[in-house]
């Protein structure tokens, strides 16, 4: 699957909006997608690194239009935590030599509030 076909819309409520400090973004997402694709996507796509992926199947509710009476679809939302503090990485490398590796993220999605 490919990384747009994953991100299907990004939700925002009262409770995403509260969460946006602490680095939790919700996505509605693919419902056969799975939490590495989604990580893999989301740091695709916007250029951050993801830290975590928690996912929840929705349920459709039962609606009535008069005596008729059907379901909405059910969906799959995600809420990934990003890394807010990127920082350089050292490790010990060939011959006990410290070996630093920068790499560029992004600490928000800009995209996601339509900004």
């Amino acid at each position: 699957m490919r990384a747009e076909d994953i991100i299907v819309a990004p939700i925002v409520t009262e409770k995403s909006s509260t969460e946006l400090q602490d680095g939790k973004y919700t996505f509605e997402v693919n419902k056969k997608a799975t939490k590495i694709e989604i990580a893999n996507a989301v740091e695709k796509l916007f250029g951050v690194k993801v830290l975590k992926v928690n996912t929840i199947s929705v349920k459709g509710k039962e609606k009535r239009m008069g005596r008729t009476s059907g379901m909405t679809p059910d969906w799959k939302k995600a809420i990934v935590t990003i890394d807010t503090a990127p920082s350089d990485k050292t490790y010990l490398g060939k011959g006990g030599k410290e070996v630093k590796v920068s790499k560029k993220y992004k600490d928000s999605i800009d995209e996601f509030m339509g900004a």
